[in-house]
């Protein structure tokens, strides 16, 4: 394994070993790895002028950007611990993460699909124009950047808060990234726990760095490559088996802010891309699109899917169709540090469709019975992790780590799986209930706590049901209070307004009660049966 140590100790060394290599393709503007470097160690050095210090987090919620990049990794570089943001979310729901991460400065995009980020977060957490404070309903916030030319009374933009940076030497922040070592923790990822209250992941610099090293690796991740970021920056698979792995080896990022199938197949064309990593969805719109023919796609090479059922035909149409060499699958969540399993280059491709692959180098997958027993190979049973990528626990949450990650070290995830002789895992069943929509995992708890705050609605569960275009999308069954008209079409587009959108139920059927079992808890078997 590489010895870089921590995040920094990376971005210092491939900003030397690729100096002239092109590191990130954004729209018209180009930039090299020793360009990146420099970008990076100016917004490192506003962090400190700005008193960012060690453990300090720092929240970034825009979407994937050259300046989510350099702004993340500067940050990180001050010794801060990253909290990314979900884009989707909405005020309030970011507001909470906020709240609860108590995160000291946050960089937020300007508008985003015509949405104005600031203005969402000013109406969930008040405003004081004047008063110095940016966001009084979070206290803990002490500085909002907004990524863009111009932003409101108190906060600031990028180009100021870099310019904060100025008198601040190269020796400072050298010696500020050098008094880190991988045992600090490098990030917070916000997961939404199935009781609908997100719980903050803790991962380390070491962790992190061991994990994706061996991602790239596993993957064949090489300097000549040119990947196409769709993936969210802010889930692990975005930033991690992304921004990461290209660091690691000296591929050129070209990130994508929103997916697009027109707008991927140009990317891909007109930038020669070879790795391809996202959810089947994506894959499968790549492929059925009618004007998929007119991009020259040959370059591609490498695809990386997971996050869903994989099918055996997608595999080989990506092979057959698009000449796509190397189709892998892979297994994750954000307490194991986003990688837990992986299929291997030459694996049959019936075992890549059907599998998430093997445990990763340095850890330990067991499928366990209801008393914590391991199964035999071809038995259902709950899937359990122990190794290097276990995280360090859920930020300022005891109980719930200890629920979690047993005494010797096992991470139960709550996913049902099983195990093939050779030690293949496949999920067939979904975290308590959870579902995919489109590669966002939505949780049936979080987005009923969210429909129960309808004045209307008395009662309501809600479970996944397959779509064609995205997977699955979520079904809610509801009680409506006495004497209501709430009608199917009223409570989605009040949804809408509400939720971010992957998590707004697609249909709605009321009922006149919810079938519970004697303990009176929702039956969801039934449910799925109608």
């Amino acid at each position: 394994m590489s010895d870089w140590g921590t995040i920094p100790g990376l971005v210092r060394w491939s900003a030397e070993r690729y100096a002239d290599t092109e590191a990130v393709v954004e729209g018209r503007t180009r930039i090299t790895y020793a360009q990146l470097g420099a970008r990076v160690e100016r917004a490192a050095a506003a962090c400190l002028a700005s008193g960012v210090r060690v453990g300090d987090r720092v929240a970034v919620w825009a979407p994937n950007s050259l300046d989510w990049i350099v702004s993340a990794l500067g940050a990180v570089s001050a010794g801060a611990v990253l909290v990314p943001l979900n884009t989707r979310f909405k005020g309030t729901e970011a507001a909470d993460v906020l709240r609860r991460s108590g995160a000291r400065l946050l960089f937020v995009t300007g508008t985003f699909l015509g949405t104005s980020y600031v203005a969402s977060l000013r109406r969930a957490a008040g405003t004081s124009e004047g008063l110095g404070h940016p966001l009084p309903g979070l206290p803990a916030l002490e500085q909002v950047v907004v990524l863009a030319d111009d932003a409101p009374q108190d906060f600031r933009t990028w180009k100021d808060f870099l310019a904060t940076g100025e008198g601040v030497g190269e020796s400072d922040v050298q010696a500020r990234a050098a008094s880190l070592d991988g045992t600090h923790l490098s990030d917070i990822i916000f997961t939404s726990g199935t009781t609908g209250r997100p719980k903050g992941a803790m991962i380390t610099h070491g962790q992190t760095l061991t994990a994706y090293e061996i991602w790239a690796d596993l993957a064949g991740l090489r300097a000549t490559d040119r990947y196409l970021i769709v993936n969210p920056f802010f889930h692990t698979f975005g930033y991690k088996a992304g921004v990461i792995a290209c660091l690691m080896r000296g591929a050129t990022m070209i990130p994508q802010p929103v997916f697009n199938v027109d707008t991927a197949l140009a990317n891909i064309a007109a930038e020669r891309v070879s790795v391809l990593p996202g959810p089947p969805t994506l894959h499968q719109s790549l492929l059925d699109h009618p004007s998929r023919d007119t991009h020259d796609l040959s370059a591609l090479r490498l695809v990386v899917t997971g996050a869903a059922v994989v099918p055996l035909r997608l595999v080989e149409r990506l092979r057959g169709e698009l000449g796509v060499g190397t189709v892998l699958t892979a297994y994750g969540l954000s307490e194991a540090s986003g990688i837990v399993t992986m299929c291997r280059r030459g694996d049959d491709p019936s075992v890549i469709a059907s599998t998430s692959g093997r445990a990763i180098p340095g850890t330990e997958v067991h499928v366990v019975d209801a008393g914590g027993s391991p199964v035999p190979p071809g038995t259902p049973g709950e899937v359990r992790v122990r190794g290097f990528n276990v995280m360090r626990g859920y930020y300022e949450d005891p109980a719930a780590t200890a629920e979690t990650i047993s005494p010797d070290g096992w991470l139960s995830t709550g996913d049902i799986g099983v195990l093939d002789p050779s030690g293949n895992l496949r999920i067939t069943d979904r975290l308590k209930d959870m579902f995919i929509v489109g590669g966002f995992n939505a949780y049936p708890a979080e987005i009923e706590q969210l429909l129960g705050l309808h004045p209307d609605v008395a009662d309501v569960a809600v479970i996944g049901v397959p779509d064609a275009r995205l997977g699955e999308v979520g079904k809610a069954y509801v009680v409506r209070r006495p004497g209501s008209v709430l009608t199917s079409d009223d409570l989605i587009a009040w949804s809408r307004r509400e939720m971010a959108n992957y998590k707004v139920p697609r249909a709605v059927e009321f009922v006149g009660a919810l079938p519970r079992n004697a303990s009176g808890k929702v039956v969801k078997g039934e449910l799925r049966g109608r």
